[in-house]
């Protein structure tokens, strides 16, 4: 019972390097660049590809990250009980597992998808890990805007996988995330903002104070509403349910946005954080949804 135990604990902690939590909304958006490019239900054969290639590179890139990173992680409360901080996972382990799960990603992606889904997956790794990670996230106040194209990568893989071609309406899917990732991470960013301090990590809410912060994430609320009305334009496979949950959810969005603007203090930018969470996932699962029912009408 010990022994397995202590398998189950030292599993547990890999697992636990791939950032689980944040990786189940990431692909997630890739299934709705998949139904986007089917025009209804992928097959299973291509679904497994997307789902297991794409966790394991957003996971490699997560573990990567955390390697990379443990020095700055063991400052910060929310990080600070990470199995690399912890001691229970070695760094040079982490290392090695972090590029066997990104070559892993490559190698299924090419082999059950195609190369582009592969090259694509590769790419966000490339991005999140070597751009963002080590050279532009202590670099600039702007860094998560810069960053926000690795995590808005997965849609691109999703079409990718299905279609071997990437087109406007992916690319939209694309923006929409991208667009999305500052005002959703700024108020991640106000909530522990003193924490970065202590980092030493130049966040905006550390550079420009909690009210500039609010505005900003109040502008990109706006631009996200009209990147997502243009995508339902774009996409023909899209229609009312998309373009109404768009405007709704959209508008809750705008709103949050504003109180956190008039308010600024790190409750509002909780409440904001934890709606953008739900967001995204209701923008991408009616993506999903109008794909499939324009598949049901055929």
């Amino acid at each position: 019972m010990r022994l397995a135990n202590k398998y189950f604990s030292v599993i547990n902690n890999y697992f636990l390097l791939t950032k689980p939590k944040v990786q189940t909304l990431l692909v997630f958006s890739s299934f709705s660049g998949a139904f986007l490019a089917e025009r209804g239900v992928p097959n299973m054969i291509s679904f497994t590809g997307l789902l297991l290639g794409g966790y394991f590179a957003a996971g490699g890139s997560s573990a990567l990250n955390m390697y990379f990173e443990k020095d700055i992680d063991k400052n910060m409360g929310r990080t600070k009980n990470r199995p690399i901080v912890e001691g229970k996972i070695k760094p040079k382990n982490a290392l090695g597992f972090g590029i066997i799960l990104i070559l892993a990603s490559f190698l299924v992606l090419f082999t059950i998808n195609n190369l582009l889904a592969a090259l694509l997956a590769l790419l966000g790794s490339f991005l999140y890990v070597g751009f963002y990670t080590l050279y532009i996230k202590q670099r600039t106040v702007q860094n998560i805007v810069v960053g926000g194209a690795a995590g808005a990568i997965p849609p691109l893989v999703g079409y990718a996988a299905i279609s071997n071609s990437i087109t406007l309406e992916a690319l939209y899917l694309f923006l929409i995330i991208f667009f999305w990732t500052p005002p959703h991470f700024w108020a991640l960013a106000i909530m522990i903002k003193d924490d970065y301090e202590k980092a030493k990590i130049p966040m905006l809410p550390v550079v420009k104070g909690i009210k500039n912060t609010a505005l900003q994430i109040f502008l990109y609320s706006i631009i996200l509403l009209l990147i997502t009305l243009l995508t339902g334009v774009v996409a023909n496979s899209l229609g009312w349910l998309f373009m109404i949950s768009s405007v709704l959810f959209g508008g809750i969005f705008i709103y949050k946005s504003f109180k956190l603007f008039k308010i600024a203090n790190k409750k509002e930018a909780k409440s904001t954080y934890v709606f953008s969470l739900l967001y995204l996932f209701i923008i991408m699962s009616f993506v999903i949804i109008d794909s499939s029912i324009k598949f049901m009408e055929f």
